[in-house]
């Protein structure tokens, strides 16, 4: 076959033959899958595996050379997926960024004493809105006495005085129920629970024997050594227990007032909301006066409303004219 051209060999010139054009690679043959109604091809064993596994060989893609179905073939033909894992259900009323909080310790305790409460006494609450102008210039000088130096001197004291002078006047609201003997347990002394924010929650530490603090200055010193013991998480089981009336003193945060709940087994709680300057009648002429409201809520089974009105009036009194506090002392 003639490959080149040019003078035969006798010439003196080499006649040069054309390489030859590579040949691709011979490829493995592709897998094929057997004939329709031809035996599909796969050793006894694979055939076993997929006989025990109820598989028609005729329905797996073989990948074995020659198209021979092999045990892998059989395996991945009856491997079921995984389900891709699906998001945690969401509650009823609840999206995407809230955040659920565990209830434990103070809180929790707190929470169940309040539903007790909540569910047990029926709440009755009485509401008095107070011009404590006379109050605010009496706080103004304490402030500056030195007996009081380094003690919390706030509308608070003062409010903490008049309860304790309207619970002599008053002392069916320093009492408790006692369901099981059907009797109204009037108590002889005053433990004044004062509610106080902590980090670890609501704590209504109580002042024992607060009646018996006649001064304010002693009265003063109590209340600010309990609120620093609750704050500083050194309150007891004892500063926590026995209360027989308490203050929430909600104007601390801004709140001009509101309902405040039963602490459980007292008959009475005195929410104080914050004291700020409104356009008010005085002396027949409209001026700016400090003012603040007072709201009673009472255990309906120790104290009726006429009761709780009386002490809630006389805590008033004692605000807006707080030279009360040694004419009933």
């Amino acid at each position: 076959m003639l490959v080149g051209y040019g003078p035969r060999g006798g010439s003196g010139i080499r006649s040069r033959r054309r390489p030859p054009a590579p040949r691709p690679a011979p490829s493995a043959p592709a897998p094929s899958r057997p004939e329709p109604g031809s035996r599909p091809l796969a050793t006894p064993p694979v055939r076993k595996l997929a006989k025990d596994r109820g598989i028609d060989l005729r329905e797996v893609p073989p990948t074995g050379a020659g198209g021979v179905v092999t045990r892998a073939d059989v395996e991945a033909f009856t491997a079921v997926p995984e389900p891709a894992p699906e998001p945690a259900a969401r509650p009823a009323g609840e999206s995407r960024g809230d955040t659920r909080v565990t209830v434990r310790g103070v809180r929790k305790a707190t929470a169940e004493a309040m539903v007790a409460s909540a569910f047990t006494a029926p709440h009755v609450t009485l509401w008095l809105t107070v011009d404590v102008t006379r109050s605010v210039k009496l706080l103004r000088r304490l402030k500056a006495d030195p007996e009081l130096a380094g003690l919390s001197v706030s509308p608070l004291l003062l409010a903490a005085r008049a309860v304790v002078l309207a619970l002599r006047r008053h002392p069916y609201l320093n009492a408790r129920w006692d369901g099981a003997a059907g009797e109204i347990v009037q108590l002889g002394a005053v433990h004044l629970g004062i509610a106080v924010a902590t980090p670890r929650g609501l704590l209504v530490p109580s002042l024992k024997d607060a009646d018996r603090l006649t001064s304010l200055a002693d009265l003063a010193r109590g209340l600010t050594a309990l609120a620093a013991t609750a704050r500083e998480g050194r309150a007891t089981p004892r500063d926590l227990s026995g209360g027989t009336f308490t203050i929430t003193n909600v104007g601390v945060f801004g709140v001009d007032g509101g309902t405040p709940i039963l602490n459980p087994g007292e008959a009475g709680i005195l929410g104080l909301g914050q004291v700020r300057e409104r356009p008010w009648v005085h002396r027949g002429t409209v001026r700016p006066r400090w003012v603040t409201e007072l709201t009673l809520s009472i255990d309906h089974r120790v104290v009726d409303g006429e009761q709780g009105g009386r002490f809630l009036a006389d805590v008033g009194a004692v605000l807006e004219h707080p030279e009360r506090l040694l004419t009933w002392g």
